[in-house]
């Protein structure tokens, strides 16, 4: 890892890792390290992200191998979940969970869509922020990776070696335990029937509540809470995506909007707390089309 200290910090990097690894998670292991020089030699985790392995698997409709993937996905979470060194973690307050919806109207909507936003709309936008905070910010809270996908997740073929190898960890908080559910079974990158999502979530919630995670008791409230945070998540995600095609020039994200926003409207139309955003949804599209895009 080539990290100058001028331009980025390893400190978050390596405070981590260090208490992922006493949790047990199969994260890079730091060989030696001169932070003066921003230089960390770290063990190497392969060239198979779970993405690739995937895909894969699914064109040969490997059922057995995928359901190996995620179990073995879910296992690791709970590991991460249950490390008691939550402490100096930045918390996943509302200031940040706020900040982070706010690139959708600010990135997305008026930078993608090229669209203004009336009062009227905006105050919409607004409403549905708070009905969607009120859920997240009453989720118990744990240990959360931030990014938990199949990009970030490592095929480990070596004997005797955990899979998988976890990466990607720097920006981790303290927040709702439903964050990185969502980031694993609402992939932006690939897609599964909900049939299939719901009995990893299930699978999940029953390991959870036997390693005494603060999952809710009843599974439909634990749900709900999944869902909606999956609201704040596809929010954020289609504000990242579009910052990074028109402020980055990184135009391999725009294939992968219409995933996330089909989960975004999906969540609004199952919700009816969430029937004015997904009308506004509506009329956002409508928009979109006259001036070439699609939401």
């Amino acid at each position: 890892m080539d990290a100058p200290p001028s331009q980025e910090d390893c400190a978050p990097w390596l405070q981590v890792q260090s208490r992922l690894l006493e949790a047990g998670v199969h994260v890079p292991e730091v060989l030696a390290l001169d932070l003066e020089q921003g230089f960390l030699l770290i063990s190497d985790l392969g060239s198979t992200p779970y993405l690739a392995a995937l895909q894969r698997h699914s064109a040969q409709d490997r059922t057995r191998e995928i359901h190996a993937l995620y179990s073995d996905a879910i296992d690791a979470l709970i590991r991460i979940q249950s490390s008691p060194r939550h402490d100096q973690l930045p918390p996943y307050d509302r200031a940040l969970l706020q900040r982070e919806m706010e690139l959708f109207p600010n990135w997305y909507v008026a930078k993608h869509l090229g669209i203004s936003l009336s009062a009227a709309q905006r105050e919409v936008l607004n409403q549905a922020f708070e009905r969607i905070l009120a859920v997240n910010l009453a989720e118990p809270n744990v240990f959360v990776h931030r990014d938990y996908h199949s990009r970030n997740l490592m095929l480990i073929d070596s004997p005797g070696c955990a899979n998988p190898g976890v990466i990607d960890f720097q920006d981790a908080v303290f927040g709702p335990i439903s964050y990185d559910l969502v980031s694993l079974f609402k992939d932006a990158y690939i897609e599964w029937e909900e049939e299939q999502t719901l009995d990893w979530l299930i699978r999940y919630w029953e390991k959870a509540r036997k390693a005494n995670l603060p999952v809710r008791a009843d599974f439909g409230e634990f749900h709900r809470d999944y869902e909606w945070m999956g609201a704040q998540r596809h929010l954020k995600i289609l504000g990242i995506f579009a910052r990074l095609f028109h402020r980055d020039g990184k135009d391999g994200y725009l294939k992968d909007m219409p995933l996330v926003a089909k989960y975004l409207r999906h969540t609004c139309e199952r919700y009816r707390g969430l029937g004015p955003l997904r009308k506004l949804l509506d009329e956002l599209e409508n928009r979109a089309v006259q001036v070439g895009y699609s939401f």
